[in-house]
């Protein structure tokens, strides 16, 4: 089950599924006619009788419906339908004996893309240690899923994988426009350490993290290995965060978050880089 199916991941997920030959229940707000999917059912992710409705014959649950950002509605509605549609989720799947879930968590997930000040990171690479800036409704709820997961994990032995995605964009002249903002100004990319993903290796990662089944919660971040901009790693952080510790070598445009935790869980490699 792929919930959040019609939107930029979701239906990158679809396809991917779907180019492997494994059958996808896709669960949207409104059916737009046109996904890889062999089942729809419409409703919220946040709606326990639609939740149930679509788990049978499911044995995997990929949860990416959310509001994306803390401006994507009120503070109340962002933070409350979030966690809602990820309790509901997981706790549905677990209850129904799925055993394998991943979920979109963020990399707004530490609180930094969004505080009112900036706040520099407490060191980089930045990894999914760092201590939380959290003053946002979005980050806020992409900790509490997370803690839901954990939560699930011990409650139904359900494995689930918490994806900390970055900026996602793909052929659709989104992440090229967002290079171009960044390399012409890339002081707007240094909440987000000018990172990126193409929305295929978003598919990817949400699908190889299904691999992983050992009845226990996994928070990993995810990156391209390059940033979005064509300036050495090294010479942006001395410019825009010269006071932050550098725990190791960047060399080149290496993107400064460490994305090390997903390769050593299920694999994970970026195979799409941002044509020059």
């Amino acid at each position: 089950m792929v919930t959040g199916a019609a939107g930029r991941i979701g239906r990158a997920v679809l396809d991917l599924l779907a180019v492997r030959g494994i059958e996808a229940t896709a669960l949207v707000l409104e059916d737009p006619g046109d996904l890889a999917a062999s089942r729809v059912v419409v409703g919220s992710a946040g709606d326990v009788k639609v939740v149930r409705s679509a788990l049978p014959g499911v044995d995997a649950v990929i949860h990416l419906a959310a509001r994306p950002a803390p401006t994507s509605g009120t503070p109340v509605e962002v933070f409350a339908d979030n966690t809602r549609a990820t309790f509901t989720v997981l706790e549905s799947a677990g209850a129904a004996g799925v055993r394998r879930a991943v979920i979109a968590s963020s990399y707004s997930a530490n609180g930094l893309p969004w505080t009112r000040e900036p706040v520099p990171p407490a060191y980089l690479p930045v990894d999914e240690r760092l201590p939380s800036a959290v003053e946002d409704p979005y980050a806020l709820s992409k900790q509490a899923d997370e803690l839901t997961a954990a939560m699930m994990a011990r409650r139904h032995g359900l494995t689930v994988v918490a994806v900390r995605y970055p900026f996602v964009g793909g052929v659709d002249e989104r992440l090229a426009a967002h290079a171009r903002l960044l390399t012409d100004d890339p002081a707007r990319g240094v909440r987000e350490l000018w990172s990126y993903l193409d929305v295929r290796d978003a598919a990817l990662a949400a699908l190889s993290a299904l691999a992983v089944d050992d009845g226990a919660a996994h928070v990993v971040l995810v990156a391209a290995p390059e940033t979005l901009v064509p300036y050495p790693t090294s010479e942006l952080l001395r410019r825009y965060l010269p006071d932050v510790p550098v725990r190791r070598p960047l060399p080149g445009r290496t993107v400064p978050i460490d994305t090390s935790a997903a390769a050593r869980l299920f694999g994970f490699a970026a195979r799409y880089p941002l044509p020059a």
